[in-house]
């Protein structure tokens, strides 16, 4: 029997909530206080939202994929895929100001303004430090929103409310994996009794990620190595740096990744989803033989879905992002580290629940995880 107690003992409890908002904004019954997911009160509801859409309850990967996207484009590693490209954004304002190439803030700027979505459920922070979620729906709303966090605001909480409110009939969704596995399981499981209009979700869009980090956490890290209210920017390079950058008044102190591995959430630990494979465009910092110091003003962006591909040649088109050749092999590497992603994930699972077959809430689809 499902029941938010169900969702707090095989999830919270677990250490395997993300922290994505999918369970609030529905109710009284859970909230969130620094990132952290909260259960205010136990519920005997048999189903309910929270249990359908939380990623982290056990979903059939395989039949939601089938159900949203062309089975021959779906790559075991990546998920669907349509194309990948490398972009930034042409306007040097949104440049200056994104993490990376800015390509997600182009992107979702021209989608509101060519009519793709309405609204955007969008992560708005200083510098990277205490986020919040935020509906966009004007350019100058999406642009405060350019850069990117590590902690986790519960931003489908926003969404839920905006769905509730049925104001908005064409959503936009900025999110992590987790967030846009819940977006699609919205998708999928609207409630006849009671409709969540998961029908006025318009686009989503991914982004890549490897793992957010401790609240609280973090920002103690930042106050030991720079004054957070002057944190305009951070960001982590490639494997081989090591380090966490924190952008202070034009400079960067790089904080050893061995400070900040320690504040990995819990829940990213058993994510299986390097690339956001639920998304229209996936986008996340560019990989290319031309090294760091250029591919940090370049994104990669994985193309899903044809209205995906309809936005990111409309931004060509529009002059709105500039391109260039992805690099040879670039595909093969991210096919590669987003398995490894999965493989560590799978062995996290197994750990946790003991059993090498048990996969936790990937039980349903584990047959897409076999020899990993």
């Amino acid at each position: 029997m499902l029941s938010t107690i169900a969702l707090d003992t095989q999830v919270l409890r677990r250490g395997l909530c993300t922290g994505c908002g999918a369970c609030q904004g529905l109710c009284p019954y859970w909230g969130s206080v620094d990132g952290r997911t909260v259960c205010f009160f136990d519920c005997e509801r048999t189903d309910g939202r929270c249990q359908r859409f939380c990623p982290r309850m056990p979903t059939d990967l395989d039949t939601l994929r089938k159900q949203f996207f062309p089975e021959e484009t779906i790559l075991p590693e990546i998920g669907p895929f349509l194309g990948l490209y490398l972009t930034r954004a042409a306007d040097e304002s949104i440049r200056a100001k994104a993490q990376h190439g800015g390509s997600m803030t182009a992107l979702v700027e021209l989608a509101l303004k060519e009519g793709f979505i309405d609204a955007a459920v969008l992560t708005r922070s200083q510098g990277g430090l205490n986020p919040e979620s935020v509906l966009a729906a004007a350019a100058e709303e999406v642009r405060a929103c350019s850069g990117s966090s590590f902690q986790v605001p519960p931003a489908l909480a926003v969404l839920n409310q905006a769905l509730k409110e049925d104001r908005y009939h064409k959503i936009g969704v900025v999110g992590t994996p987790c967030k846009t596995l819940a977006v699609y399981k919205m998708k999928a499981n609207p409630l006849p009794e009671n409709d969540n209009h998961a029908g006025n979700i318009g686009m989503v869009f991914g982004l890549f990620c490897g793992w957010g980090l401790d609240w609280d956490g973090l920002n103690a890290l930042a106050a030991r190595h720079a004054d957070p209210m002057k944190v305009s920017h951070m960001d982590i390079p490639p494997s081989k740096y090591h380090s966490l950058e924190l952008r202070e008044d034009g400079g960067t102190v790089s904080v050893n990744l061995d400070e900040v591995t320690p504040l990995v959430r819990s829940g990213c630990r058993f994510c299986a989803d390097m690339t956001a494979e639920f998304a229209d465009l996936s986008i996340g910092g560019a990989r290319s033989a031309d090294g760091w110091d250029v591919d940090k003003g370049w994104n990669q962006i994985i193309v899903r879905s044809e209205k995906g591909r309809q936005l990111l040649e409309l931004a060509r088109e529009k002059g709105v992002l500039e391109f260039r050749e992805a690099m040879e092999g670039g595909l093969e590497k991210l096919k590669k580290a987003s398995l490894g992603k999965k493989r560590t994930a799978v062995q996290n699972l197994r750990d946790l629940t003991g059993k090498a077959e048990d996969l936790g809430y990937l039980n349903p689809s584990r047959e897409l995880f076999q020899g990993l």
